[in-house]
């Protein structure tokens, strides 16, 4: 097997990061653009230690969920592009593949046999996204496509709403009036209703800001700042780069530039679901963000509430966000910093990065000694090897349920609850 072979695969089953696994002549190989079930011919991208990367180019034996566009084995929207790794296959599907991903990383990786089949609850697939980040290179704005740095377009991944797209569309036009190119990465941020719309611009090296005000008063904006590329340091351009939300009662602020979940029709469940497995206060929530968990929590009268965020502009939104409640106390130190300080707490919510909790972190949140735990996780590898850590610390799990914050995609969001 090398670069270049044509292969005829039985495709097994899925594997995280939205490849399937097949197997030639007893060596694994990966398979993007395939279905479980199916026989394709794929070409090998590339080998590395006796394992395979390779793409779908032809389905010899096609599966009944292949959607009918996509019976080339190609992608449904723009050959790969982020965001659509899983779009040639029937979305009810997509959710089996998605909670098979989850159970096999639970057993493969933390050694854990989930007592019953995953609920992956489900989203539409057009106009999710209300948070995004788009890349700008020769002029255009787009996703990466899977894997690469080279742009696509964003309308086929049917992720953005119309008029998100048109205000994009209208922006791309706008920067190419300038003399030079200026802009290298655009942060969108919008309301659930998209009555605000917010972009933060990330120049690129020794770029002139001083046309951007007119080039970005655009009609379907509400505000646009920008900064050198890796700067802390923001400038407002015009507007306000904040938009508002009330979820679970809470009024959540924040700017383009902070963290927020990304999915505008499972917001709402997911924080739903996170409250359902709190006991009755003292809270800890960890990587607060801007307050989604803390504020809805506080709200439902289960505080009070530590609320702790590292991130300076995600803590700046929440500490706003929290300032009319004494029942929530904003901690702007990382979880690591915190936790060998922090009070006892009967519930401990934590939605770390997608790296996972940390030893240090780990191991300050086993000291708190919380008798529930609710993990809020976007990555399962890390998720399921956390898992087995807190199992083996005297906890067990109570509850596994996923949120398809993704469609088309790989990613599946995860909140399990543990009690001692």
């Amino acid at each position: 097997m090398q670069r270049g072979d044509r292969l005829t695969l039985t495709v097994e089953r899925p594997a995280a990061g939205g490849r399937m696994i097949a197997r030639h002549e007893g060596a694994i190989v990966f398979v993007a653009g395939a279905i479980p079930g199916e026989v394709v011919e794929a070409e090998v991208e590339k080998v590395q230690r006796g394992t395979g990367w390779a793409i779908t180019r032809a389905v010899v034996q096609r599966s009944p969920d292949r959607l009918p566009d996509a019976a080339d084995g190609t992608s449904l929207s723009d050959g790969g592009c982020g965001g659509c790794v899983l779009a040639h296959i029937g979305y009810e599907r997509q959710r089996a593949i998605k909670a098979a991903i989850i159970e096999d990383a639970f057993r493969r990786l933390g050694r854990i046999t989930l007592a019953a089949p995953v609920e992956v609850v489900a989203s539409p697939i057009d106009g999710y996204r209300m948070r995004a980040r788009l890349h700008v290179r020769n002029g255009r704005i787009g996703f990466f496509r899977e894997g690469t740095h080279s742009l696509c377009d964003a309308a086929p991944t049917r992720q953005l709403r119309p008029d998100t797209l048109a205000v994009l569309q209208a922006l791309e036009q706008s920067l190419k009036t300038l003399d030079r190119d200026t802009v290298g990465e655009i942060e969108l941020s919008e309301n659930l209703d998209a009555s605000e719309r917010a972009l933060h611009l990330e120049l690129l090296p020794n770029a002139d800001p001083s046309r951007l005000v007119a080039v970005t008063t655009l009609e379907g904006l509400t505000g646009v700042t920008c900064s050198p590329p890796d700067s802390a340091r923001t400038m407002d351009l015009w507007g306000s780069a904040v938009v508002t939300d009330v979820v679970s009662g809470a009024k959540l602020s924040r700017h383009a530039r902070a963290f927020f979940q990304g999915n505008r029709f499972l917001l709402q469940p997911l924080v739903d679901h996170v409250l359902s497995q709190v006991a009755q206060g003292p809270v800890l929530d960890l990587y607060a963000g801007v307050g989604l968990f803390s504020l809805a929590v506080a709200h439902a009268k289960h505080g009070p509430v530590v609320a702790v965020e590292g991130d300076r502009f995600s803590s700046a939104d929440l500490r706003r966000n929290a300032s009319a409640r004494e029942d929530v106390r904003v901690r702007s130190e990382s979880v690591e910093d915190y936790l060998p300080h922090a009070t006892k707490a009967s519930t401990i919510i934590m939605d770390p990065p997608r790296t996972g909790l940390s030893k240090e972190a780990l191991a300050g949140v086993m000291a708190v000694q919380a008798t529930q735990l609710v993990y809020v996780s976007c990555d399962v590898a890390t998720l399921a090897r956390d898992a087995r850590l807190l199992l083996d610390a005297g906890y067990q799990m109570t509850s596994v349920r996923a949120f398809d914050l993704f469609p088309n995609t790989a990613h599946v969001e995860t909140v399990i609850a543990f009690a001692r």
